[in-house]
């Protein structure tokens, strides 16, 4: 995944080509961010009520996006900074950094037109730092989050949304007990054994699924990587997966992480995912926030350790697609025009992805951090009509009675144009596609709408169990 996704050579979103637009209608798929600006809007609402609950910091805030695609997402919630400086002047001020973690160049190139438009880009040895078009706050970008500044008294909100669903994941099957029957000698007195047999091997073991090279000749039919909406004879594909002959040390070392994948470890022919990167990020995340925790953790950090919080502050919020409680179970898929196809096709030129293990990246956060708690996941449509969406959508609607252009809206219309051609204009069309959009996002019908497909998780500092805005809490709660 890593390899067709983000390598330098031919990689599906650090290599620029002619005419090929990943994301929106004529690209390969469509994020919440792109469908609506209620979206991005509601998240930047969600940032002021955490800082709120949090004491209304005056400075020291810093604004963190994890793969932030188009900048769409970031833009709308700079939006709502800027515009709520008239009721909170003190969070403009509070913010005092933006940071993007962004490895291609073609979208960091793309975030920095949309977000900063013609100011200049310089090098900066964390990589790459413009100014905002709001407010001039500075933005920098990083390709990884080990060069985000990590300081004690920083307070870090960070936002992760369709970003874990790529992170690269190892596949492993449950094989029943295979025993060998150990070497044996024949002497005088009969056959002599030369050693004992493994007892690991008279349990189940997991092994591996590994990538390998399919036939010539080979049609890819149903296989472990494939869900099944795509599980049909398809056309050849260039690679398949393969059960590994032997334990190696992947196999060996990252399902005993959870006492979730020993649990299933018995059943034969099971399968899970596990994405060692994802629960780093979320270790990481939690670091941020809550500090580390005094003893070791399981969960390797991405970055060298931090000195200790005296508080624990900021927050972080995940949004993505997989199962709320259950461990994803071959998920991995291709995504290219829409359409899901066997994702050993084409390398480089379709997009990669697999179902998040929400309750791995609970297990994670809570590992690195005393001093964090995890709500959720809770679905998306839960999470956005408790922030308000509907409400939010009603607000638009009656403006455009009075003004003949709303400027989030009428953008992603304009970016759905080729060059030259006008958006269109008609209000009650526009009105039709603000409810549209909106229950797309909230919708729980199945194939309909992402309400239920995608989940919410937030990472906040230990507090007694107060929950967050859009998770059943509320600034009164």
């Amino acid at each position: 995944m890593r390899q067709c996704l983000t390598s330098p050579n031919g990689g599906y979103y650090t290599t620029n080509r002619e005419g090929r637009d990943q994301f929106g209608q004529k690209g390969d798929f469509v994020t919440s961010p792109e469908i609506s600006q209620v979206f991005g809007e509601l998240l930047g609402v969600w940032l002021v009520a955490e800082w709120m609950l949090q004491g209304r910091k005056k400075h020291g805030v810093d604004i963190i996006e994890v793969g932030p695609g188009r900048g769409t997402l970031m833009d709308d919630i700079l939006r709502v900074r800027h515009e709520t400086v008239s009721n909170f002047q003190s969070i403009a001020s509070a913010v005092e950094n933006v940071y993007l973690v962004e490895a291609s160049p073609s979208l960091r190139a793309a975030q920095k037109q949309l977000l900063c438009g013609d100011a200049a880009l310089e090098e900066v040895s964390t990589g790459h730092r413009s100014i905002s078009k709001y407010s001039r706050l500075p933005i920098t970008w990083c390709e990884d989050i080990r060069f985000v500044p990590n300081e004690p008294d920083r307070t870090p909100f960070i936002f992760a949304h369709e970003f874990f669903d790529a992170l690269p994941i190892h596949a492993f099957q449950s094989v029943p007990p295979s025993p060998i029957a150990p070497p044996t000698l024949s002497t005088p007195t009969g056959q002599v054994s030369l050693n004992r047999p493994n007892p690991e091997a008279l349990k189940p073991q997991w092994r591996e699924l590994l990538v390998t090279p399919t036939a010539p000749s080979s049609l890819i039919t149903t296989t472990a990587s494939s869900p099944a909406s795509t599980k049909s004879q398809q056309p050849k594909a260039d690679f398949q997966l393969s059960l590994a002959k032997a334990s190696n040390p992947a196999s060996l070392l990252l399902p005993t992480q959870s006492q979730r994948y020993k649990d299933i470890l018995p059943t034969p022919g099971s399968v899970i995912e596990i994405s060692p990167e994802s629960r780093s990020y979320a270790a990481e995340f939690a670091r941020r926030i809550g500090g580390s925790k005094q003893s070791k953790s399981v969960t390797p950090s991405p970055t060298p350790p931090a000195p200790q919080k005296s508080e624990p502050s900021g927050a972080a919020l995940i949004l993505d697609y997989g199962p709320a409680t259950t461990i994803p179970t071959s998920t991995l898929r291709g995504i290219r025009a829409h359409q899901l196809i066997s994702p050993f096709s084409s390398p480089g030129d379709v997009d990669l992805s697999a179902d998040v293990d929400f309750m791995g990246l609970v297990e994670a956060a809570l590992g690195a951090s005393e001093n964090v708690e995890v709500h959720g996941p809770v679905e998306q449509g839960v999470f956005l009509e408790q922030m308000g969406i509907k409400e939010r959508a009603e607000m638009l609607i009656r403006g455009l009675a009075k003004e003949n252009n709303t400027t989030g809206e009428k953008a992603r219309a304009d970016n759905e144009n080729k060059p030259g051609e006008e958006a269109p204009v008609d209000v009650e069309a526009r009105k039709k596609a603000i409810g549209a959009a909106v229950e797309r996002l909230v919708s729980r019908l199945p194939g309909r709408g992402m309400g239920t497909l995608y989940k919410a998780l937030a990472i906040v500092p230990e507090r007694g169990g107060r929950r967050p805005v859009g998770f059943g809490g509320s600034l009164a709660s």
